[in-house]
């Protein structure tokens, strides 16, 4: 395993419309998910979406001086998990952000800071050809930070730890996290999200020709998911004869099933589906995914106006056909049509 430093900071131009995924898919790819486990969990990377090459400080702070409305985020019963704040219309341009708002301090400071995934094929992932971070989630971020900076932003990925994803809210490490985070009640009560912006599936991924089908034949064997995940909670619930082997991310879990240490993984679908390509031995059972997985940009709690700003650019998104381009690219390979862009549930007060 190549050991790369605690925090690496580099920059470099990344292309607005990538090569289609599937091209190093199982043989490179395969190389980088070695390569990765536990050796990049915390290493940030400046990725400018256009041309520049401005590199950033990774040890500054990513908290930004909130506006009056970034409040504390409620407490009230949480009846729809996926309700957000709705955005106050279109997004402003990035030279004309309120006074005072979060997202003016992000302009500020000169760069978006947001925590992703290195190794979650697809979604966010460091491609071994260019080294750069790519996925259908870090599309969603370089759109946030170009609503916020304008043109050729720098956006500042830290790639954390699915456990971690709390945390570096919390600590103001970053100032968004995407990274396929299921929206919940219980993470209500310790950050902010945004609309859904994809809704997956909890599923099983097995060796070809394994009698694992459905949560029900779980029963006895190993099954390894990411500490601090749903997926995680969902199989002790679901399955509660099932042996759990929890794992830093589902690269390790990748790496647990070529060994031979575990049976099978579960996961949300989009996560299985870029693990899949990478192992020929693989694949993902064809029984319906057994949870609804709705993916929010994770805010920190109270950024209240960073939240609607998020939310009218998702929108954006929608109308633009942006969204869907980049489904195009990353999931319909693997994932088919789909049903497009979640439809948005509001009502959340501050």
């Amino acid at each position: 395993m190549i050991r790369r430093p605690s925090t690496v900071t580099t920059a470099y131009a990344v292309r607005s419309r990538p090569a289609s995924p599937r091209r190093w898919a199982v043989g490179a790819a395969t190389a980088a998910v070695l390569t990765l486990t536990a050796c990049a969990t915390t290493v940030p990377t400046v990725v400018p979406s256009g041309t520049s090459t401005a590199t950033a400080s990774p040890s500054a702070s990513a908290s930004a001086s909130p506006s009056a409305s970034a409040s504390p985020a409620p407490t009230a019963a949480c009846a729809d998990p996926t309700a957000s704040y709705a955005p106050n219309g279109p997004p402003p341009a990035a030279d004309a952000l309120p006074a005072g708002s979060t997202m003016a301090a992000i302009r500020a400071r000169g760069r978006l800071i947001v925590g992703v995934s290195a190794d979650t094929y697809l979604l966010g992932s460091r491609n071994p050809l260019t080294g750069q971070i790519e996925g259908f989630d870090i599309d969603v971020a370089k759109a946030i930070g170009t609503a916020i900076l304008g043109p050729n932003p720098t956006v500042q990925l830290v790639v954390i730890t699915a456990a971690d994803r709390l945390p570096a809210l919390q600590d103001g490490r970053v100032d968004l996290v995407v990274r396929n985070m299921t929206i919940t009640c219980d993470r209500w009560t310790k950050i902010a999200f945004s609309q859904v912006y994809y809704e997956a599936g909890q599923k099983i991924l097995a060796r070809r020709g394994d009698t694992i089908t459905d949560v029900a034949s779980l029963s006895g064997r190993k099954v390894c998911a990411p500490r601090g995940t749903s997926s995680l909670t969902n199989l002790t619930t679901l399955a509660p004869s099932a042996i759990p082997v929890p794992s830093d991310n589902h690269t390790g879990c990748l790496v647990l099933f070529q060994q031979g240490a575990v049976d099978a993984i579960t996961g949300d679908d989009t996560v299985l589906a870029g693990l899949a390509a990478q192992d020929p031995y693989a694949v993902v059972t064809s029984a319906p995914a057994f949870t609804k997985e709705p993916y929010g940009v994770g805010i920190k709690a109270g950024a209240v106006d960073l939240v609607q700003f998020v939310n009218a650019v998702l929108e954006q998104e929608r109308a633009d056909g942006r969204w869907a381009a980049s489904y195009a690219t990353w999931l319909a390979p693997t994932l088919g049509a789909g049903s497009g862009q979640p439809q948005p549930t509001y009502g959340r007060t501050p």
